[in-house]
């Protein structure tokens, strides 16, 4: 992991002496609507439940989402990303549930909270491009900040998980007309888990350097092991803007 973001930053160093670069803001919000998110803690012994099926959210989640981008040479990217999302959910326990070391019982009033931060460093090169066309790929290196904990009462339990995730990227996108749209995605499945960004949507310009981008994005994923099941599914609708600064 450590070698993998210090060859990302030595690239990202060493491109900025080019002279065909540009940088770029990206900060989108949106509206999600979640599809599922089933938790069972430890993997083994612990009580299946699914946050969004078995409680109610407790607060409308409003994600914000910020990445720095590096184009040089017109066909090279990096990318840094910070993508923090957090969710909080309420209600009486539909049955009993034994999570992580301790039992909350059917119908005492839990509250839940589900977090997923994810910080990314992403290089993608663009090996086609024509007037309308650009097709690229490139991968990401991702670290996972996430949680899960519930309390009832006095008692409280919590599962904590950062680690590193090696991911694709992919990027196709279509242009006609000072228009733009295209497909964007991380994602890797394999072994006991996986994880999926997804973003299709489209970008116009309102200023000579700023756009107004729109949009869904799904983001899905998880892992089955020893210690946790854990599988999510959130939807958004996007709506953000990018600032290119040449």
């Amino acid at each position: 992991m450590k070698k993998a973001v210090f060859l990302l930053s030595l690239l990202l160093f060493l491109c900025m002496t080019h002279v065909s670069a540009q940088w770029s803001l990206d900060v989108e919000t949106g509206l999600p609507f979640q599809g599922y998110n089933d938790v069972r803690i430890p993997n083994d012994t612990g009580t299946e439940f699914n946050f969004n099926g078995d409680f109610e959210l407790q607060d409308p989640v409003i994600p914000l989402r910020i990445r720095l981008g590096y184009t040089f040479n017109d066909r090279n990217h990096f990318f840094a990303l910070f993508a923090p999302l957090g969710i909080n959910y309420d209600g009486p326990a539909p049955f009993d549930i034994r999570f992580q070391n301790t039992n909350f019982y059917e119908d005492e009033l839990i509250e839940g909270f589900y977090k997923f931060n994810s910080y990314r460093l992403t290089y993608r090169r663009d090996f086609f491009i024509t007037e309308g066309w650009i097709l690229g790929a490139g991968f990401t290196a991702k670290i996972r900040d996430a949680r899960v904990q519930l309390t009832a009462g006095e008692k409280t339990d919590k599962k904590d998980d950062l680690g590193f995730v090696p991911l694709l990227n992919l990027f196709a996108a279509y242009q006609f007309d000072g228009f733009t749209v295209w497909f964007e995605g991380d994602g890797l499945a394999g072994g006991p888990g996986r994880a999926f960004d997804l973003f299709f949507g489209g970008k116009f310009p309102v200023l000579e350097n700023l756009h107004l981008k729109g949009g869904y994005r799904f983001l899905e994923g998880g892992a089955d092991v020893s210690d946790v099941y854990n599988f999510t599914l959130v939807n958004f609708a996007i709506l953000g803007i990018l600032w290119q600064i040449n």
